[in-house]
């Protein structure tokens, strides 16, 4: 799987987990919610900054987007 579908999996998982829309995501971390969308469908390859504000906005390591499960 392409790094980018694996790290977009992980964000919508994690999204999921903490009961907030791609909406709430995009308005909690600086982007529109249809980046996020494109994110999470692995449409588009995130910047480390990128990463990092929505790894902020979902209350986790920057690290945890990107590991292996």
């Amino acid at each position: 799987m392409a790094i980018q579908k694996h790290v977009g999996k992980k964000i919508a998982r994690l999204r999921r987990q903490k009961g907030i829309s791609q909406e709430e995501l995009g308005f909690d971390s600086g982007f529109h919610r249809t980046y996020i969308s494109q994110v999470e469908r692995g449409v588009t390859n995130p910047t480390i900054g990128s990463l990092k504000q929505i790894a902020n906005a979902l209350s986790v390591p920057c690290w945890k987007l990107v590991e292996p499960h």
